[in-house]
């Protein structure tokens, strides 16, 4: 896109949005959801009502808000690149990417750890200072910015290489090829999780979930050329929605038929199985139309200045860099507090969205960081 293309703010605000939702996530995970985070407060079962519904949650959630990530990504790569340059373009990519990961990785990600370990009884000082000492490396959800710099040098490689977009501008695709995209996912997920399954790492990448990801951010740079991200209208996000309102019950009916309700154990994060084939395919049936719908909504809501909305967005990177403390420590803080799990959920996610943000404000707002967040 160039200097005089009109500026994207909903995407801008799409990047907030997203970035509440990994908070929330994460949040989830703490209070009964299923998934890995550093600190649990109830663990997952499939016996109690809140830890379903969040687990729930957290299946829709990990099923389209990261790949959206990539997908946004994806479509601002191909003019940063051709504006700045291989060499800056991967030196930049290297300080906003490589140095958040690092700090987050070397400190942050050791204190948060040592954090959660209160839970357990351990001190905390001694904790951090012991992985400090041992240069215990954490990524946490920096995982992404780790992902996003070898999805850089890949794009610069293949640029290299001679690969080009395309000149002329297309339409968005066609239903057919959405079909054909999602069927690619999951046939994509379904042979990777034979080796990699998900909940597994692969230096510090769940690469059980990266047939989306590449998916998303190849489709983003191929977008960038025909605008099509601004280009999503009616008929192309209601009826894919439609599709994931269909799909998404289908994951608990999965559950129940092969046993999940009654204590038995259902692997659906890889293998040749029937509940694993359904979770690979049902997630991009799910992704599609939830990227669809939010894409054109937010471009007729919210693609205008909004100095609030600003706000938000300046701060939304440092927030996601920052969230793993400040979501344990929130938690901690209330772990004493008696409520239902559900409740815990809210109050406390959204305790830890608006810290995160303010707590990013004030990071950014130390000399340098801009250059970095």
């Amino acid at each position: 896109m160039s200097k005089n293309t009109p500026r994207t703010y909903f995407l801008d605000r799409l990047r907030v949005v997203l970035t509440a939702l990994v908070i929330f996530h994460h949040c989830a995970i703490t209070y009964g959801g299923s998934g890995g985070w550093f600190y649990r407060e109830f663990p997952e079962n499939p016996n109690v009502s809140s830890s379903i519904t969040l687990t729930m949650l957290c299946s829709i959630n990990q099923a389209f808000f990261m790949g959206m990530f990539f997908l946004i990504a994806g479509y601002f790569t191909p003019a940063g690149f051709e504006r700045k340059g291989a060499k800056r373009y991967l030196s930049e990519r290297f300080i906003r990417l490589g140095l958040p990961l690092l700090v987050f990785g070397l400190l942050l990600g050791p204190m948060t750890d040592a954090m959660a370990d209160i839970s357990k009884g351990h001190d905390f000082w001694s904790g951090w200072l012991w992985r400090l000492e041992r240069f215990t490396f954490v990524a946490g959800p920096l995982w992404f910015a780790w992902a996003l710099l070898l999805f850089a040098l890949a794009y610069a490689a293949w640029r290299a290489l001679g690969g080009k977009h395309a000149n002329a501008v297309q339409p968005v695709p066609g239903h057919a090829h959405w079909l054909a995209a999602a069927l690619l996912v999951g046939a994509g997920a379904m042979l990777i999780r034979q080796w990699v399954p998900t909940g597994r790492n692969v230096w510090a990448l769940q690469l059980g979930y990266f047939s989306s990801y590449i998916m998303l951010f190849a489709l983003g740079c191929a977008a960038a050329r025909h605008r099509w991200l601004e280009r999503i209208e009616r008929q192309h996000a209601l009826p894919w929605f439609f599709i994931t309102l269909l799909a998404i019950p289908a994951l608990p009916l999965v559950a129940a038929l092969f046993g999940a309700f009654e204590g038995k154990s259902v692997n659906f994060n890889g293998g040749w199985s029937w509940p694993a084939a359904a979770y690979a395919f049902w997630e991009p049936l799910v992704a599609w139309g939830i990227i669809a719908l939010l894409l054109w909504q937010f471009r007729l809501r919210f693609n205008r200045p909004s100095p609030s909305w600003q706000r938000w967005s300046e701060a939304a990177y440092a927030a996601f860099i920052l969230h793993a403390p400040v979501l344990v420590a929130v938690s901690l803080a209330l772990r004493s507090w008696q409520a239902a799990p559900g409740l815990k959920f809210l109050v406390v996610g959204c305790l830890a969205v608006a810290a995160s943000f303010w707590l990013g404000r004030q990071l950014r707002a130390l000399p340098g960081m801009t250059r970095v967040l």
